[in-house]
């Protein structure tokens, strides 16, 4: 069995059944017991590294935490109708005020305020100088002079201490509360307790500082703007009132005069309408009355006047005495006739009566009419007045609304400014202290001293162990110690015959060559695509991914198989000539086309990278790929048109692959290595191409056939998975002889058998 993670050992078969091998596996057994023969020093670096530990923590300095714990409701208390800012609602709003109120705590104007009332810019511990005084004013102050340090002095500790205190702070917010934690450490128990404290009365101060000062800045800025607001009210009115007179808008509180006028003349109207009518319907019946013959003394109004009553009874009176003298007197007595004249007298002077009536009628129609006429001529004057007070009245209302506008801003700042000022001197923070720093009992750092020890002694112990593993296996002579890996048909062992001694000189026993690890790939499924051959053929250019072979998949240039055919071209390109194109032999066990397949993906894999290829096929036997190009299309003569093995008729076909393929030669095997020599001479010194594949032989090999390996600077094995790899590659091994040490790489085909699907084909076909 060959390990190909292993350089491959040309001894090995050369061994014999009882001669002992070295185990190349990793051996946990061996491990523990060389950890256990040095366990004495093992230990004793763990002891000292645990000393040393210890020693280090106890020369650290302690640190010393304390906390102060905060509470920072961000609904705040509502003491007056509205605040001067609008509060959140909603959780991820207060979360968000709480996280702000945390950045607060460590903001420099709450650090500045805690530095002045501690002192912390003359405590050396936060950059100060102790008592300020350094040894010039030391000295100074002995002779009386003392010695005070300058403004920029000042202001520079204060900067040091701000920075020293910002070191020494950490706040962090509970989840989900509104409690916030004030951690101040120090190197002493009380001075930490008592920053904490001042920190916490320092942020509670700061922020009705900055409550009052925001509403004192709301309340000038308000006060600022009365005045012109009361300024603008009272020119809006004045420009009201005098457009009020110039238009005569006089009236009550509710309607103008020239309103109420229209009002009563309408009614007055109406009321001489009414009075025309019956003037016009009294006359109309007196009228009618006279023009029937009837009795005119039988309208209302004769009815109700007393002088006709009483003609009316005189004339009753004359005529009752006509009809006595009529029936005792002849027709022609003066008694009759005087009183027939009398009845007629009376008769015309009721008749008269009647007449001034009519006339006194129509005299009243007449006067009705002239009145309403009158009051008609000053209703339309009225009207013209109202039309044009009402056309005036457009620009009052908007007088009245800026007006009204102006007062209601007046009067709301007025009473915005009357609240902020008195909301000066409220505090509506709901923040307080829940918890006062104390004096911490224990030092946060450095940890216990045993825990120092512990992990001393652990790392030493470790740090031991892995020196002593390392100085193990870099001894000269030492067996490596590895991680054995399990036997898999992808990674075999296997032994090359031992190389010949030179003549003259015998060969040491012991002495082993050593072959260079070749490369392995695998060709998967995945990693390829299959066409129809020929059927999507198309143009004068010969396309090699349409021969129906599965080809590398395009637009994946991290495929590991492109990784590996890299470093076969890298090492093949280190064993060629420096003058001459490299040349790879791609050689394999299985089937000719699986091979060929391999040999195509392997020209198109370095392609990819740019590479100009010539690509022989030399299997004369199978002919699988000369096959596959004849079929595709048009033979044309690429740049080097005269290459060509054998004859003119079999010369390179060029494809759109950047491939130049030259077919095989009809002819024995002399016939056919003569030609393939011979092409590779003539592209090696025309030059124009960068890797040259010969595609085969097809084993078993000839004589002519291992010829064509001295020709190849490296070759690469096919091992088909289908099969048994180990038996493929060992009578690979076993057929190439001596040539096993050009081996590149090996390529373990893992795509379906090309030999199937051709059965196939015939079955269905």
């Amino acid at each position: 069995m060959l390990d190909y993670d292993q350089p491959i050992n040309s001894q090995a078969k050369s061994q014999g059944a009882g001669e002992p091998r070295r185990s190349q596996g990793f051996n946990v057994v061996d491990l523990v017991l060389l950890l256990w023969r040095r366990k004495a020093a093992i230990a004793a670096a763990a002891l000292l590294c645990a000393c040393i530990a210890v020693a280090i923590g106890k020369s650290l300095t302690p640190k010393y935490a304390a906390t102060a714990q905060l509470y920072v409701d961000p609904r705040e208390l509502q003491l007056v109708e509205r605040e001067l800012t609008p509060r959140a609602q909603d959780v991820s709003g207060l979360a968000m005020v709480v996280d702000s109120e945390a950045r607060v705590i460590t903001s420099n104007s709450v650090l500045l305020q805690v530095i002045k009332n501690t002192n912390l810019d003359k405590d050396p511990e936060f950059g100060g100088g102790g008592d300020g005084k350094s040894l010039l004013g030391a000295l100074l102050g002995l002779v009386g002079i003392e010695q005070r340090p300058t403004a920029e002095q000042q202001h520079q500790a204060t900067m040091s201490a701000l920075d020293a205190l910002s070191r020494h702070i950490n706040v962090r917010k509970t989840d989900r509360t509104f409690v916030v934690d004030i951690d101040v450490w120090s190197y002493e128990p009380a001075k930490a307790a008592m920053l904490a404290n001042a920190l916490s009365t320092a942020y509670l101060a700061e922020s009705k500082q900055s409550q009052a000062a925001a509403a004192r800045r709301a309340t000038r800025d308000l006060s600022g703007r009365l005045k012109e607001l009361q300024e603008r009210l009272r020119n809006a009115e004045n420009v009201l009132a005098v457009y009020k007179a110039q238009n005569n808008f006089v009236g009550t509180q509710d309607t103008l005069i020239a309103d109420q006028q229209l009002s009563a003349s309408n009614q007055r109207l109406a009321a001489a309408r009414a009075l025309t009518l019956d003037a016009q319907a009294k006359y109309d019946q007196i009228e009618a009355s006279r023009r029937n013959s009837s009795d005119p003394g039988a309208i209302p109004e004769a009815l109700q006047s007393p002088t006709i009553a009483n003609l009316r009874a005189q004339y009753a009176d004359a005529k009752k005495r006509q009809a006595e003298l009529q029936s005792e007197l002849g027709p022609r007595h003066p008694a009759l006739r005087q009183v027939e004249q009398q009845v007629e007298d009376l008769r015309r002077t009721i008749r008269e009566e009647i007449e001034r009536f009519a006339q006194a009628a129509k005299n009243d129609l007449t006067r009705a009419r002239d009145y309403e006429a009158s009051l008609n001529k000053a209703l339309d004057a009225q009207k013209r007045q109202s039309v044009q007070m009402s056309q005036a009245s457009v620009r009052l209302r908007e007088l009245e609304r800026d007006v009204e506008a102006s007062r209601d801003v007046y009067q709301s700042f007025l009473k915005r400014s009357r609240e902020t000022e008195e909301q000066e001197s409220l505090n509506t923070s709901s923040a307080r202290v829940i918890g006062e720093a104390t004096v911490p009992q224990r030092r946060t750092f450095p940890p216990a001293m045993s825990l120092l020890a512990m992990i001393g002694f652990v790392l030493g112990g470790l740090a031991a162990a892995a020196w002593i593993i390392a100085v193990d296996q870099l001894a000269p002579g030492a067996d490596p110690i590895r991680p054995s890996k399990s036997t898999s048909p992808e990674k075999q062992t296997t032994a090359a015959p031992a190389k010949q001694p030179v003549l003259g000189k015998p060969a040491p026993q012991a002495a082993v060559s050593v072959i260079e690890k070749p490369v392995i790939a695998r060709l998967q499924e995945s990693d390829v695509m299959r066409t129809l051959g020929g059927i999507l053929t198309a143009g004068q250019v010969a396309d090699v991914t349409r021969l129906g072979w599965p080809t590398l998949r395009a637009g994946f240039p991290l495929m590991t198989f492109l990784g590996a055919i890299r470093d076969m071209c890298a090492t093949l390109k280190k064993r060629a000539p420096a003058s001459g194109t490299p040349v790879m032999a791609v050689i394999g066990a299985g089937s000719s086309v699986d091979r060929s397949v391999v040999a195509l993906n392997v020209a198109l894999s370095a392609a990819r990278d740019g590479a100009k290829l010539l690509m022989i096929d030399a299997d004369h036997q199978q002919r699988e790929l000369s096959g596959k190009v004849v079929r595709l299309g048009k033979r044309e003569a690429g740049r080097l048109g005269w290459l060509s093995i054998g004859s003119k008729a079999t010369r390179a076909i060029n494809t759109a692959n950047g491939i130049s393929i030259l077919p095989v030669i009809e002819g024995g095997d002399a016939r056919a290595a003569e030609a393939i020599r011979k092409s590779v001479a003539q592209a090696r010194s025309v030059g124009g191409y960068d890797l040259i594949i010969l595609d085969g032989p097809a084993m078993p090999w000839s004589a002519a056939d291992r010829k064509l390996f001295d020709l190849a600077d490296g070759l690469l094995a096919v091992l088909p998975v289908h099969l048994d790899i180990n038996d493929c590659m060992e009578d690979i091994l076993t057929a190439l002889g001596g040539a096993e040490r050009k081996l590149v790489g090996v390529v373990l085909n893992e795509l379906n058998p090309m030999v199937e699907s051709r059965q196939q084909d015939k079955q269905y076909a």
